[in-house]
């Protein structure tokens, strides 16, 4: 297994390759919604990343992080402080991906007018090479256990967070996944073995079990996953949703509706920026409040 100062070498190795960013703004790792204090000093703070295109993000990507809150509030082990979207970078080269100051703005469009705890990481998106999950976890990592400074403060706050008694704890990051992206890791030649026991063994994994998959026979059957096991969460999706960003580009493209698909704000972005080629209609564009 790699070992986190290996990794984090590796993370310092592909910040170098960072480019002049195309984005209106400097990057600034988001905090606004981690909580300063634990509810629950008796449970191990977590923090989910999901990774993905988000070209566009839809209903569904949203609807994973409320199953995996719905699930950890009836277990004693964990108290999720909070969430992030980390959007790829436009080196990973994808049909249908919208440039990257896209989809971290639509993103962060449903994120502002839906959640009080989810964000929008762009650090990924920035990025000149695709960056591998294990490096992107290894950034979270970093961000939120390294101390960092404040320049609102002018002070440099330590890394984790505060429980109600005063001990400081380190936050578990683990990667909000589907049940099609675990399927994945037993693709040959998609995963080196390293970068799973790090992403697996060393960080974990909260798996959303979309109806007619199932996790539990594919991680009886990787040996990698079957080995960490107990750092994986499945999570079965209760109610049937199977958006797909796919579908909602093919309907952009033929000119149908994608209301109640995703966010109006993001259905609106979409429309003013001319995005998967297809202008609206005049009396298609939403009204959001």
């Amino acid at each position: 297994m790699s070992s986190p100062k290996l990794m984090q070498s590796v993370l310092r190795a592909n910040l170098k390759h960072s480019p002049k960013s195309e984005f209106d703004e400097p990057y600034v790792f988001p905090r606004k919604h981690l909580p300063k204090v634990m509810k629950d000093e008796t449970k191990t703070p977590i923090v989910l990343i999901a990774c993905g295109s988000y070209s566009p993000i839809t209903y569904l990507h949203l609807r994973m992080f409320e199953m995996a809150m719905d699930h950890f509030k009836e277990r004693d082990e964990y108290e999720l402080i909070a969430g992030y979207f980390s959007p790829v970078a436009d080196a990973y080269r994808k049909d249908g991906l919208a440039e990257a100051k896209d989809r971290v703005k639509m993103c962060e469009l449903a994120v502002e007018t839906t959640s009080d705890w989810l964000m929008v990481d762009s650090w990924e998106s920035r990025q000149e090479r695709y960056q591998r999950t294990a490096v992107v976890l290894d950034h979270f990592n970093q961000e939120l256990n390294d101390d960092h400074f404040d320049p609102e403060t002018n002070e440099t706050i330590p890394g984790g967070i505060v429980t109600s008694t005063g001990e400081r704890k380190n936050i578990k990051i683990m990667l909000l996944a589907g049940g099609d992206l675990i399927a994945s890791f037993g693709h040959p030649g998609v995963w080196s073995p390293e970068d799973l026991h790090h992403i697996v063994g060393f960080y974990g994994c909260v798996i959303i079990e979309r109806t007619g998959t199932d996790v539990f026979g594919f991680l009886l059957s990787h040996d990698i996953l079957y080995q960490h096991r107990m750092n994986i969460v499945v999570i079965k999706q209760l109610i049937h949703n199977d958006i797909s960003s796919t579908k909602v580009r093919l309907f952009v493209k033929r000119g149908m509706s994608i209301k109640y698909l995703l966010p109006n704000p993001v259905i609106d972005y979409i429309y003013k920026r001319e995005l998967y080629k297809m202008t609206p209609p005049a009396d298609t564009t939403t009204t959001t409040h």
